[in-house]
């Protein structure tokens, strides 16, 4: 029959695992906390990306450039194109923050207009808060 110290010995070592151990005690338990309805996920704030009219940029430089970067169809990339041409600035895609700087880097990649002999760099495209 075991004594009383191997009881206790035998106990402990039931009660504790081997990281229990190395930190001094059990681990606590946490109790699951039930999950709040009323929770969402917090959205963005958004972000335009807009691009500039110029004189060293074609009309079809900027719809083939809104077309490839931000999936837009003909008739819609046209449209903004027009948008920027008539009033000087058009707002090509509207995201979260990181995205917006994303795609305006990525205008600023496509370089220069290869229709145009005085085009010499990118189309100039800037983010700004969206409204909202």
């Amino acid at each position: 029959m075991p004594d009383n110290s191997q009881l206790e010995a035998q106990t402990a070592s039931e009660e504790y695992s081997d990281d229990d151990r190395s930190r001094g005690g059990p681990a606590t338990a946490v109790a699951d906390r039930p999950a709040d309805a009323s929770a969402k996920p917090r959205r963005q704030p958004p972000y335009n990306v807009i691009i500039w009219n110029d004189e060293t940029h074609s009309f079809d430089y900027v719809i083939d450039l809104l077309m490839t970067l931000f999936g837009h169809s003909q008739e819609a990339a046209f449209k903004i194109t027009d948008t920027v041409h008539h009033t000087g600035r058009g707002i090509a895609f509207t995201t979260h923050k990181e995205l917006a700087e994303l795609k305006c880097e990525q205008i600023l990649a496509a370089g220069a207009d290869w229709r145009m002999d005085n085009s010499h760099g990118p189309i100039r495209a800037t983010i700004e808060p969206a409204p909202g």
